[in-house]
């Protein structure tokens, strides 16, 4: 996915957490369910300590967790771009074209890192 879209993410940070992170946070909506193995959600204010199975509603809770993933892709999404935004206004993102042709490692850092 990485090629057709174009982004540079070495260490795959963003499909490990990011498409992971998603993936496991609606799924818990399933694999919660008290019919598959799960605990159920628990009502702390009418009954604590206590999940009635019979009460658990899987499609109500996939969709509970799907709005909390959008809101925060939502949240951190744009919260970045602001902060994007501003470090571009101050220092740039990207290195020159000079730089990156000598190499990162002297440019930045004053040594070699590879011979």
């Amino acid at each position: 996915m990485k090629p057709k879209v174009g982004y540079d993410d070495a260490l795959d940070v963003f499909g490990v957490h990011c498409i992971g992170g998603i993936i496991g946070a609606i799924a818990t909506g399933i694999v919660v369910a008290p019919y598959l193995g799960g605990t159920g959600i628990t009502d702390y204010i009418k009954n604590p300590g206590s999940a009635s199975p019979g009460d658990y509603d899987m499609t109500a809770q996939v969709l509970i967790q799907a709005k909390n993933v959008a809101f925060t892709l939502l949240w951190s999404g744009i919260g970045s771009a602001i902060l994007y935004k501003f470090v571009d206004l101050i220092i740039g993102l990207r290195a020159t074209k000079q730089a990156e042709l000598e190499g990162l490692d002297i440019s930045d850092h004053g040594e070699r890192a590879y011979n």
